[in-house]
């Protein structure tokens, strides 16, 4: 078995999530409008999703030694930075062009799940 770095990838940013979703909960429910704050829980919504993803491909990589699990993780990482990061900087900022960048990480994490079905498919 080998080490995969994606589990404590997706651990880390998982507790972000926690850590984020509380404090938009708690810190930010005064200060940002309800659309901003909608859109700041979507950021944490899809950021603990895609963490447990990324822990699910970090623990099937260790047993499937696999270019396409790599590719996978890197995209599903890559993926919560564009996505959850342009959603927090949108909805704490208000500048609408950042919603231009979301996108993106939404076709990060479309690849990303394609890859892992797909390696999972393949596997032994």
């Amino acid at each position: 078995m080998h080490k995969s770095p994606f589990i404590t990838l997706g651990a880390t940013l998982a507790f972000l999530a926690v850590a984020f979703g509380a404090f938009g909960a708690h810190g930010l429910k005064n200060s940002l409008s309800a659309e901003h704050l909608s859109i700041f829980h979507t950021a944490v919504d899809y950021q603990m999703w895609h963490s447990i993803g990324l822990i699910l491909i970090g623990l099937f990589a260790q047993q499937n030694n696999a270019r396409l699990l790599v590719k996978a993780g890197w995209l599903m990482f890559a993926g919560i930075i564009v996505f959850s990061g342009s959603l927090y900087a949108l909805s704490l900022t208000g500048i609408k062009v950042l919603g231009a960048i979301t996108p993106i990480g939404g076709v990060f994490f479309l690849i990303a799940w394609t890859l892992f079905a797909y390696a999972s498919y393949k596997s032994k």
